[in-house]
């Protein structure tokens, strides 16, 4: 299984930056971006917030069969706690 999503969120300054993340193997990847023309960097530890978007961005996936109820699932046992 791999699938990646992405977001655009901000950080304190309250300048945007871009989020990817990508699951391959049942492991989460996550990476941010800060300009079109930036190198990914490792992003984390990711907080509460940005697993609510990652769940939110493949619950909108699920109603376009672009993503499977099993995926879906498999995703949400990824969210440690």
């Amino acid at each position: 299984m791999s699938m990646e999503f992405g977001w655009w969120a901000r950080d304190a300054e309250n300048r945007p930056f871009q989020v990817r993340v990508i699951i391959f193997g049942g492991d989460p990847t996550w990476s941010r971006k800060q300009g079109h023309h930036q190198p990914w960097e490792p992003y984390g530890p990711p907080t509460d917030e940005d697993w609510d978007h990652l769940l939110a961005e493949a619950r909108r996936r699920l109603p376009r069969r672009l993503l499977s109820t099993k995926q879906f699932e498999a995703i949400k046992r990824l969210r440690p706690g």
